[in-house]
């Protein structure tokens, strides 16, 4: 059975977590509704948060608001979505450096620590996630992003998709082979080339962490597939425009099962109502 170990330094590990003043308070709206849907017989997606209550860490590491959909027979899947979800708010509130190094580190110590609890439980093997982490750290954004889960930002009217899904058929639509309308009835479009837990000797795992300025009025949306399969990107932004943000999440989810909700789906909004000087 092969053993399967994070390579970190002790300073990676450890260390004090940098010590910044705070200044800005990102004051928001946070919404979320998951729905095992009509063709699956568990829900394998997670969302979770956390919002630090001690000034350091708040001004440090910020607020976490994320979404994890497990894959994986035998209930594997989610139990590593559950898994990555916990690992990762637990390592990146507790790792040194930066709040980008610890993500990253955070989603590389979850990888490690799911695939080899994969390699040891027979009935979980193959067992993995996506992982797509939203951090509002004081006037900054941090996305931590593995898989095709997605995150979108509505921002004084223009709707864009801020991360990038680690499918073939992504790939494919990068290297001109396919249009983005191919890519959407592709028979292989769920094909995840990267997930957390899921271990590749070609293509080892390497988060995609982008950082990027808040402002007030940003809508941030965190979605599983189970939302992006069902509902096209304009109506997605319509409801996002039409609606507030609880009635929007409430609006998406009805709206996937109602096209068929072949899978579970997880609607995450948060909603940057204000920066508030400290």
């Amino acid at each position: 059975m092969q053993e399967i170990t994070a390579e970190f330094s002790a300073e990676e590990l450890g260390g004090a977590l940098p010590d910044e003043p705070l200044r800005i308070v990102p004051r928001v709206k946070f919404v979320a509704r998951s729905e095992i849907g009509h063709a699956r017989e568990n829900n394998e997606d997670k969302f979770d948060f956390y919002e630090p209550d001690e000034q350091p860490l708040l001004a440090a590491r910020g607020s976490v608001y994320l979404v994890c959909d497990g894959m994986g027979g035998h209930n594997a899947g989610q139990i590593a979505s559950e898994l990555a979800a916990k690992q990762f708010l637990h390592a990146y509130y507790h790792l040194g450096g930066t709040a980008q190094e610890a993500a990253r580190h955070a989603i590389l110590q979850a990888h490690h620590y799911i695939a080899e609890m994969a390699s040891k439980i027979p009935s979980r093997y193959g067992m993995g996630t996506t992982l797509t982490a939203l951090i509002l750290k004081q006037d900054e954004g941090i996305l931590a992003h593995v898989g095709d889960s997605r995150c979108y930002r509505l921002r004084a009217g223009v709707f864009e998709q801020l991360s990038r899904d680690h499918t073939l058929v992504a790939r494919l639509v990068e290297q001109g082979i396919l249009t983005p309308e191919q890519a959407r009835y592709h028979p292989q479009r769920n094909v995840i080339r990267q997930a957390v837990g899921v271990a590749d000797p070609v293509e080892p795992l390497e988060p995609d962490i982008e950082t990027f300025a808040l402002q007030a009025g940003d809508l941030y949306l965190l979605c599983s597939d189970g939302l992006t399969d069902m509902v096209d990107d304009a109506e997605i932004e319509a409801i996002l425009r039409d609606e507030p943000p609880t009635r929007a999440a409430w609006r998406l989810v009805d709206r996937a099962l109602a096209n068929g909700g072949r899978d579970n789906v997880t609607v995450v909004l948060v909603q940057i109502l204000q920066l508030l000087q400290v």
